[in-house]
């Protein structure tokens, strides 16, 4: 199977059934890589990155990119594998190029106003395979990853196969998550739990947005609809405490 790598974001299609869907502006720098059959990155026409690196590893692979009205920088290295799907939702942005890969048929969802910081990374697989010596079956298989709405990764967070966070919740500097935490809370540390309940997070900088000193919710303009109690699911407790 041959490569191909288009270095534009516009309409496309190839013999391979691979196709770009996107009738916006010019995104750019931008660099997609197919390298199997039937790919299909979708873009919403009113999307914005300041820096896109698509890789479709293998067939039928699918990377929906929505729409971004605010132009919050977002820059992004996707691998999208065999029978895979990433979605990344709405006005979603990142400081730095958040690293996100699915393989092995599974789906990478990220819901929308999601804030990435750097060196940040959401990934379904490990990358390379770890077998049992005795039995040979593999003990890393990648699994599905879904992040809600209104969730802030803060510096080196990472979220691998199996994480699941709540809307408006917080993943802690340097943790990382495999589990479940439920909305509004903060979870840190490695493998990350959940430390505190019932907060709220709001995007104006502490250092770069007045006033500098935002003691309380009535200095900035506050988002009610992620500013709810922690509901710790019934049927599970991952991650809890």
């Amino acid at each position: 199977m041959s490569t191909t790598t288009v270095t534009s974001l516009e309409p496309y299609e190839d013999a391979n059934g691979n196709r770009i869907e996107y009738d916006g502006p010019g995104i750019s720098p931008v660099s997609v890589t197919f390298r199997g059959k039937n790919a299909t990155l979708k873009v919403a026409s009113d999307a914005f990155a300041s820096r896109l690196i698509i890789d479709f590893n293998g067939n039928n692979g699918h990377l929906d990119i929505g729409p971004n009205s605010h132009h919050w920088s977002f820059a992004a290295a996707i691998r999208v594998g065999q029978d895979s799907v990433v979605t990344v939702g709405d006005d979603v942005s990142s400081t730095a190029g958040v690293i996100i890969s699915a393989v092995e048929g599974t789906r990478l969802t990220i819901g929308n106003d999601v804030m990435f910081a750097s060196a940040n990374q959401v990934r379904t697989d490990d990358a390379h395979p770890i077998f049992d010596v005795r039995t040979m079956q593999r003990v890393n298989i990648a699994q599905d990853i879904k992040i809600g709405n209104h969730v802030w990764f803060a510096w080196g967070a990472i979220a691998l196969g199996g994480a699941e966070i709540g809307d408006g919740s917080v993943l802690g500097m340097n943790s990382l998550l495999n589990s479940s935490v439920p909305n509004n809370c903060i979870a840190a540390g490695t493998p990350a739990r959940v430390v505190r309940r019932d907060i709220a997070w709001e995007r104006p900088h502490l250092g770069l947005t007045p006033p500098f000193y935002k003691m309380d919710a009535s200095t900035i303009r506050t988002h009610p609809e992620y500013w709810n109690l922690t509901q710790d699911p019934s049927s599970h407790n991952h991650g809890l405490e």
